[in-house]
């Protein structure tokens, strides 16, 4: 999936479809930022996020005024619209790093051979990996064949009662030494999804 699309010619971005989503999802609160502590949480150089804003703006997706930016409805139906969901849950040991974002992909489950393109896509963008969970037939499984209901039966719970997952779903999970490589990890291997 391509949020925005990468130019032909000139300088490359220095961003990612992830950060223009994580940067809208930041503002899905409702609560107002400004560009500088928004750049910060996304983990991008203010030029970036000027870009980002300026792209977001001009598809009115959020508002821009002096006391700062917030979300607009577009915006906030653009993100519903997504079969994604951010996901806070401690993984705990199951994953390497000293931080995780889980990221619950609805419905792509036929989409998983065997985890490895996710932890690829995670490590390409930074991260020290990037986990997967499916649910198959009502058991937790990550692919190829190891059974999370039987091996780990607390995390198993911990998953179900915090993600709420269903047949099919899928949850990323990007872990690193740093929160934004988790972050965009988690995401980046998610878009890789559709």
């Amino acid at each position: 999936m391509r949020i925005i699309n990468m130019p032909q010619y000139g300088p490359m971005f220095r961003f990612t479809d992830a950060n223009v989503y994580w940067a809208l999802y930041l503002l899905s609160d409702g609560k107002r930022m400004g560009r500088k502590k928004l750049a910060d949480a996304v983990g991008v150089g203010e030029g970036s996020m000027r870009r980002i804003l300026d792209t977001l703006r001009e598809w009115e997706m959020i508002s821009i005024k002096q006391t700062g930016i917030t979300i607009t409805r577009s915006g906030l139906g653009f993100l519903g619209e997504l079969p994604i969901k951010i996901v806070d849950i401690d993984m705990g040991d199951a994953v390497v790093g000293e931080f995780n974002q889980a990221v619950l992909v609805y419905g792509v489950a036929n989409k998983i051979e065997n985890g490895m393109q996710q932890r690829d896509a995670g490590i390409k963008v930074g991260a020290e990996g990037c986990t997967t969970v499916v649910m198959r037939n009502g058991v937790l499984m990550i692919p190829p064949d190891w059974n999370v209901d039987k091996e780990r039966p607390e995390l198993a719970r911990k998953i179900r009662t915090v993600t709420e997952m269903t047949n099919e779903d899928v949850l990323i999970v990007g872990s690193s030494s740093n929160r934004y490589a988790a972050v965009v990890a988690a995401l980046t291997a998610a878009f890789e999804l559709f």
